[in-house]
């Protein structure tokens, strides 16, 4: 039985390719469920494809977003950014909205979520990344807090920076009384910036 990581989401099922792919669809890894091959090393994640008999082969009389939701060999492109490490892979996002691209990093929303879970006063929290003339995007934490907690900006920089990366430390900070979310339970994070922070929306 394979071992169980916190974040990871394992290996492939039986029968199923996967495929972490660069900026110009360029491997990175390539494995099924029998293992997996790092070509490249230039990136440390990537888009995560998939292909395998069981994947639908497009999209009913939609030539076009078949055309554009598949590479021309066949694999399928999930819109999530992945990366393999040790052995295992693990999901950092929806590549549109939880991949934040700040002073030349890409920084996983879903981690820094995670992060900040752990802190005492939060009970909730949402991270998204706002548009910056200087550092392209701003880490942005949108946070519930417990009953009768409170926490500030600079509190919460200087706690996160024992736990995070300089620049995946949040740099705004916004606290709200109940994070909105869909029928399923999720937070629409694009809406999330459109009625909280309306001029990073344009």
């Amino acid at each position: 039985m394979a071992k169980r990581l916190t974040g990871y989401v394992g290996l492939p099922l039986p029968g199923v390719e996967v495929q972490i792919s660069g900026p110009d669809y360029e491997p990175l890894v390539t494995g099924d469920n029998s293992g997996s091959v790092v070509v490249s090393t230039d990136h440390d994640n990537g888009e995560l494809l998939v292909r395998g008999p069981t994947l639908f082969s497009g999209y009913y009389n939609k030539p076009e977003a078949t055309s554009k939701e598949f590479t021309q060999d066949g694999w399928f492109k999930t819109g999530d950014t992945a990366r393999y490490e040790d052995g295992m892979y693990q999901i950092l996002g929806r590549t549109s909205v939880d991949i934040i691209k700040t002073g030349g990093y890409k920084v996983s929303a879903l981690e820094i979520e995670t992060q900040l879970l752990t802190h005492p006063s939060i009970s909730e929290c949402a991270v998204v990344g706002l548009k910056d003339d200087t550092w392209g995007q701003k880490v942005a934490a949108v946070a519930v807090l417990k009953p009768g907690c409170e926490v500030s900006l600079s509190e919460l920089r200087q706690w996160s920076k024992e736990r995070l990366a300089s620049y995946a430390s949040p740099s705004v900070l916004k606290v709200i009384d109940t994070l909105p979310k869909n029928a399923m339970g999720k937070v629409n994070k694009k809406e999330l910036i459109k009625e909280l922070f309306p001029d990073a929306a344009k």
